[in-house]
């Protein structure tokens, strides 16, 4: 039986893809910026600093299941989900901004302890936001193909807010000047880089709450309801994990994003230091991006309608993988016809590798959290309760745990290789720089290719979801009688 769904509007999509922008900068502040600014800048050496990211993540880890399961459970006029989605504006743009703005004279030690407070107040702000609002579109949109539109305009809003975030920090806030050559070593550039996206992402959320509030009243309700309990809460942690299709894309995503995450704090290093690049330069990269991402809006609905949602993600990611290695792998095997960084042609072939994977990136990641939302269907089968936010809880920790241990890596490797610290333009010892490039490319390789052995295991298909929200509907008119 074909169960009738509602359809949302191109507008509700738009501002629900539009509160995705929060975390897009969130990401691409912690993934680029937070690493060099204090491993560069202040003079934090990389382990700590990836030691104090780490320790973030360690509330994150109370934090995402808190957050989960409290909007799960809560009962408002406002629904559900929005109340927090408001209440975590403020202190996500007071903490962001403190952030990058630690106070002059602290030593390594103090600027460790800052770093590590802060982060945990951005994450923390940021989970109390997040969790919810991804738990909204599990709840908003339940058609199996409306899903993938509607995550892939959340998709699209985040990667292209992680790279308009990296164009507009390299063009207006660190410009190569001949006192900072690269201009992320300028102190002062830091400031207006955190003003201005704390600002951004407070507009974001709330353009995202305004936007989204008219289906309140046409969110699904549970079958079920009961009260918030620390133990239970556990208990429904535990229970995610004994569905099949959960742990297969969870732990598949586990290592695919830790790489992701490693990869991106190595990245401005690779563009100064391995393609020797100026920050001019690498500012127009992000727009390439962008074009790419922009391509793959009306591409994504067609490749998971086209392959369904598993091969959706099992073959844009294997592409992915390979894209990404094609150049640095010829650079460190020294290929005598590939061009060396003096050559014009250098910057347009790192664009066409960029815009490749941007192109391609949202249908992974679109596919990913449609995945999970359906996940959230069968679970309800199984134990007769709608737990969005407990399933979406576990999936942004996955993110926000490979973040913090791949930022934590990151900045490991930098110093087992030994790369200086304010390190000038033209200035780092050459087997350093191969080693970065070894690290960002071919050495990080295998384990994203051991993560799509793992979502290969991922079982729930369109029949198999139509059966699920029948079974659903079934049981709901039998308890409305």
């Amino acid at each position: 039986m074909q169960v009738p769904v509602r359809r949302l509007s191109l507008g509700t999509m738009a501002s629900f893809g539009l509160g995705q922008t929060a975390e897009g900068i969130k990401n691409a502040a912690f993934n680029t910026f937070v690493l060099f600014y204090y491993q560069q800048v202040v003079g934090v050496s990389g382990t700590l600093t990836g030691i104090a990211l780490a320790i973030a993540l360690c509330f994150d880890a109370v934090t995402d299941p808190l957050a989960g399961a409290i909007s799960d459970k809560a009962r408002t006029r406002w629904g559900r989900r929005h109340p927090f989605m408001l209440a975590a504006v403020v202190p996500l743009t007071i903490s962001f901004y403190f952030l990058f703005n630690p106070p002059d004279g602290l030593s390594e030690f103090g600027s460790f302890i800052w770093l590590a407070l802060f982060a945990v107040l951005v994450r923390g702000s940021l989970t109390f936001y997040h969790i919810p609002h991804l738990a909204l579109g599990a709840e908003m949109a339940m058609d199996y193909n409306q899903r993938s539109t509607l995550f892939a305009f959340s998709t699209l809003f985040s990667l292209a807010a992680g790279a308009l975030t990296g164009m507009l920090a390299y063009l207006l806030f660190f410009p190569t000047t001949p006192e900072y050559s690269p201009g992320l070593l300028n102190p002062d550039g830091y400031v207006g880089f955190s003003t201005t996206f704390a600002i951004a992402m407070a507009l974001a959320i709330v353009g995202c709450v305004f936007g989204t509030r008219k289906e309140i009243p046409h969110l699904r309700q549970p079958i079920t309801v009961v009260p918030f309990g620390l133990l239970r809460m556990v208990r429904e942690v535990m229970e995610a994990f004994g569905n099949r299709s959960f742990r297969a894309l969870f732990f598949g995503m586990l290592l695919g994003t830790m790489i992701i995450s490693i990869e991106a704090v190595l990245s401005p290093f690779m563009g100064l230091h391995f393609w020797e690049f100026t920050t001019e330069q690498l500012a127009l990269i992000p727009p390439v991006a962008l074009v790419g991402m922009l391509l793959s809006l009306p591409l994504t609905p067609i490749v998971t309608r086209a392959l369904d949602k598993k091969l959706a993600l099992l073959v844009p990611a294997a592409i992915a993988i390979i894209n990404g290695n094609i150049l640095i792998v010829l650079r460190l095997l020294d290929v005598p016809w590939f061009p060396d960084n003096e050559s014009v042609w250098m910057l347009p072939l790192v664009m066409m590798t960029t815009f490749v994977t941007a192109t391609i990136a949202p249908v992974i990641f679109t596919s990913i959290n449609s995945m999970f939302a359906d996940i959230v269907d069968e679970h309800e089968l199984d134990t007769g309760e709608r737990r969005e936010g407990i399933i979406y809880a576990a999936r942004a920790f996955c993110l926000k745990a490979t973040g913090a241990v791949g930022v934590m890596i990151g900045g490991l490797m930098l110093d087992l290789i030994a790369f200086p610290r304010g390190a000038p333009a033209g200035s780092v010892d050459p087997d350093t720089v191969w080693m970065l490039g070894f690290l960002q490319g071919p050495a990080t390789s295998v384990f994203s290719l051991c993560g799509l052995l793992l979502y290969a295991r991922y079982r729930l298909n369109r029949t198999r979801h139509a059966e699920i929200l029948a079974e659903l509907e079934r049981r709901r008119e039998a308890m409305a009688d």
